[in-house]
């Protein structure tokens, strides 16, 4: 993946040649963490698809993840209308911050609808875990044609629900259809995030 941006139009006079990047899951839109890039950190960034920037305390570039393997892959780097900040799009490998949390702003409340994606993301890791230890291993070791009938029981459900004007019971039935779904996208290799892009580009025509 490539992405495109134009280096010499941020105004790195104004910042000393270091300019703030804040980092943001591509996913769920959590801020995960916020550090400094000189022109070679985002020439770095650019070229390998890992976040790096530039640290003052070891005053060298430093790729995030370098020592942990908590890396965190770049998908989109914008600037403000200043040019002399970046908002970078990352998909982390990992807790982001050295405390062992998620983001190091760890407490500040998720975007309601991003909590679909660290779900996703749980639900991913129990993939291949001994059936034993949860519901979710327990479906994946029963393979597509279970998962599938969850689903299309879930769907009933739901509907069942909408036509007794149940509010409650429909938020619990659409719950489930919700969580089953996610499970079945991804024992077939597949995520929310296509989804919502087939969503998108119906959106666009």
């Amino acid at each position: 993946m490539t992405i495109s941006f134009d280096i010499d139009s941020l105004d790195w006079a104004k910042c000393d040649d270091l300019i703030p990047a804040i980092v943001q899951h591509e996913r769920s839109g959590q801020v995960l963490m916020q550090g400094f890039m000189n022109r070679a950190a985002l020439e770095k960034s650019l070229a390998t698809g890992q976040v790096t920037f530039f640290s003052r305390s070891k005053q060298r570039l430093w790729t995030k993840g370098e020592s942990s393997g908590h890396v965190l892959h770049l998908k989109a780097i914008t600037t403000d209308c200043d040019r002399d900040s970046l908002l970078v799009a990352a998909l982390p490998v990992g807790p982001t911050c050295h405390n062992g949390t998620t983001s190091c702003f760890d407490g500040h409340p998720l975007p309601p609808l991003g909590f679909l994606a660290e779900l996703e993301q749980v639900l991913a890791g129990r993939k291949g875990a001994d059936p034993e230890t949860s519901y979710t291993a327990r479906l994946y070791g029963k393979g597509t044609k279970r998962i599938a009938q969850k689903v299309g029981e879930e769907g009933v459900e739901v509907a069942l629900a909408a036509m007794a004007k149940d509010r409650e019971e429909l938020i619990n039935e659409s719950a489930d259809l919700l969580y089953h779904l996610t499970v079945l996208l991804q024992n077939e290799g597949l995520e929310l995030h296509d989804v919502v892009q087939r969503l998108y580009e119906r959106h666009q025509k």
